[in-house]
């Protein structure tokens, strides 16, 4: 088994509160959910209106696959014009490793 998980931290465009920064994450989130079949979610900056930070996670037999998901979530994230990706932090490991 392998373990996959990126996350995403993100500068948010013209967004001016808590409300306005869901309305442009969850459309986000719900995408990636679709074209990933992954576990997605906010994980980080909650209380900051134009930072997010998301987290993708993913299990599969293989290194190659959980590496095509991570790299497919992050060409969507990246490809979001109401977004800048300012970094990205993937780690991928096999379910025995201690």
């Amino acid at each position: 088994m392998w373990i996959g998980w990126i996350e995403f931290d993100l500068l948010l465009g013209d967004v001016h509160s808590l409300k306005q920064k869901r309305a442009v994450l969850r459309p986000v989130v719900a995408e990636l959910r679709h074209a990933t079949e992954a576990s997605v979610a906010e994980v980080g900056d909650h209380d900051l209106h134009r930072r997010a930070a998301i987290g993708l996670a993913v299990v599969g037999s293989s290194p190659g696959w959980v590496t095509d998901v991570l790299d497919r979530a992050e060409r969507l994230v990246a490809e979001r014009p109401e977004l800048t990706l300012l970094s990205a932090g993937r780690r991928l490991r096999r379910g025995d490793d201690e």
